[in-house]
């Protein structure tokens, strides 16, 4: 929900949202990247013990821990994105909901996590990495929007690997991804010793076919894996279902 009012936070082209959450508001820009529902199923999927510490690796203007910072306990999220712009709009969202001390952005490489944090310095870590292949359906790899949905920046691979360098052993990995590269997905989290655990498929409506795909994997975890209920989006369109109006509003 757009908020229309000014902010001195706020620069050209910019709006300030409401997130439905604890008075939560995030900076936007339609011309750079909005979140989506993917970022909102993720943070609700995710499950973090208090104190744990979290780190979100591409975390576009800082939704998914600004979400976390509301519906857990984490002692400290840390936000890493490789985008100046991006960085700088979740940097500018944590100071105005004041959560300074709970909340920060770094902006870096996920390619080169290994060179900006210790080893297994996360309990979890979660991410919405680009969905799709450089060579997919590509029009400008320069743009803000075409980096945060393709594989430009950052591979499937590189995000992988990021997170099991990250992870204490035993930490959890939440990722959101989409159906169709499923056995890459489970092949990569395998090469670097992340076993699924948990796996949910989400549809938008009962009667279509999967669009995303919430996984949890645990560093070192003992091979097995529970597939969950499905998720429905739409009862009918322009209307959500009550799991996910509780999703977003409770």
């Amino acid at each position: 929900m757009e908020i229309p009012i000014q902010n001195e936070l706020l620069k050209e082209g910019e709006r300030l949202d409401d997130l439905q959450r604890n008075d939560l508001r995030i900076i936007q820009n339609r011309n750079v990247f909005c979140f989506g529902m993917d970022a909102v199923l993720l943070s609700a999927f995710s499950q973090v013990r208090e104190q744990e510490k979290v780190i979100d690796l591409g975390t576009g203007n800082g939704v998914i821990p600004l979400l976390l910072s509301a519906r857990t306990k984490a002692g400290h999220i840390t936000g890493l994105e490789i985008q100046q712009q991006s960085a700088d709009m979740a940097q500018r969202s944590v100071l105005l909901n004041h959560l300074e001390d709970r909340i920060e952005i770094i902006r870096g490489d996920i390619r080169e996590a290994e060179g900006i944090f210790p080893a297994a310095s996360f309990d979890v870590v979660t991410s919405n990495p680009p969905y799709m292949t450089s060579q997919h359906g590509l029009l400008n790899p320069e743009s803000a929007k075409a980096i945060a949905r393709h594989e430009i920046c950052c591979s499937l691979e590189d995000v992988c690997r990021a997170a099991a360098f990250l992870l204490r052993s035993g930490g959890r990995f939440y990722m959101v991804h989409r159906p169709f590269r499923l056995a890459e997905i489970v092949r990569e989290l395998s090469r670097y010793h992340l076993e699924p655990k948990r796996m949910r498929l989400v549809y938008p409506f009962a009667d279509k076919e999967p669009n995303m795909v919430l996984i949890e994997s645990v560093r070192g975890g003992r091979p097995r894996i529970t597939v969950e209920k499905p998720l429905i989006i739409y009862e009918e369109p322009g209307k959500y279902t009550e799991e996910v109006r509780k999703l977003y509003y409770e």
